[in-house]
């Protein structure tokens, strides 16, 4: 399975161990400084080559330090990184992440994440994937008019395709997303993310009012684990404990490990609980791709946990 993922790109400055939020007029000291590959989507390939899928990257950023420092860092992963452009006239986006092992709070700027549009992406580009993968709907604004435009496309070449909206930094959640996934097969929330899109607190309420006969919406819960709908019904994977360090990329690894499993057609159980331990396995590094599991290693966490797996267990 070769793998198509069309997002943004930026850098991520990781700061450790933080036991307050900055305010105005004080200084806060943290634990560990870390500069590290951003973007879900940059985060999920790597994650996704980790564990044995080629997979090539298509997106831009500014020809500065932080978009080099990226494209060396994801060429070093192991992503095809031939259809990343950088230019002299944009800027390279920043998230400065303060985190510690159960959450993090994150400051941005977008940058070059806001000038990608479908209009850019070539039909061409489809020839030789199996599938496509985009994140961070709601902040890719230079996207939003085209999002439908590009899942239609990639259907018509035969890709199957996956969606993380990430969150809405505005809070307010309006968009053309349901119209979207009406062309996205796999769509991989959080329990944030979920209530937000939906208006509903119950992660299985959720899950139905985003059935579309199509989609499989898929919502990570944190430390609780995850859950899909299985003919209407929940189907939940637990998360093993782990000791945690950094959170940053979490949910881009467990969108990796799923999307591998589901590519790869696991029971839906297991395809869960396999992307539960690639999210759980993560928060041991710092920065998304500090700790990358590989399909080995991401079994042996849940052997270790003692979580009981099915068929797909190797």
């Amino acid at each position: 399975m070769k793998i198509l993922l069309v997002g943004e790109i930026n850098l991520d400055i990781i700061l450790q161990g933080g036991q307050s939020a900055p305010t105005p007029g004080r200084e806060v000291l943290v634990d560990d400084f870390a500069m590290s590959l951003g973007s879900s989507c940059a985060i999920t390939g790597a994650g996704l080559v980790r564990l044995g899928n080629p997979a090539a990257y298509f997106g831009r950023a500014g020809e500065d330090l932080g978009g080099q420092f990226c494209v060396q860092r994801m060429e070093a992963l192991g992503l095809d990184v031939s259809q990343v452009k950088l230019s002299p006239h944009l800027k390279t986006g920043v998230t400065v992440s303060i985190t510690s092992g159960q959450d993090r709070s994150l400051v941005s700027y977008l940058g070059a994440t806001t000038v990608l549009k479908s209009a850019d992406i070539p039909d061409s580009l489809f020839q030789g994937f199996d599938h496509l993968h985009c994140s961070s709907y709601f902040i890719q604004r230079g996207m939003h008019p085209g999002f439908e435009d590009l899942y239609q496309r990639a259907s018509r070449h035969g890709l199957t395709t996956s969606l993380d909206p990430a969150c809405d930094p505005a809070g307010d959640w309006q968009s053309d997303l349901k119209r979207v996934l009406r062309h996205v097969d796999v769509f991989l929330p959080n329990e944030v993310e979920l209530e937000g899109i939906t208006g509903e607190r119950d992660p299985a309420a959720g899950l139905r009012a985003l059935d579309n006969g199509r989609t499989l919406p898929v919502v990570k819960l944190g430390s609780r684990g995850a859950m899909a709908l299985h003919a209407g019904q929940p189907v939940e994977a637990a998360a093993p404990v782990v000791e945690a360090i950094d959170v940053t990329g979490a949910g881009d690894c467990f969108n990796a490990g799923f999307l591998h499993a589901w590519l790869h057609k696991w029971p839906l159980e297991d395809a869960l609980q396999f992307a539960v331990a690639c999210g759980s396995f993560s928060i041991r590094g710092l920065g998304g791709t500090g700790a990358q599991a590989t399909e080995e290693q991401a079994w042996e966490l849940l052997r270790t946990a003692g979580v009981q797996t099915g068929s797909a267990k190797r």
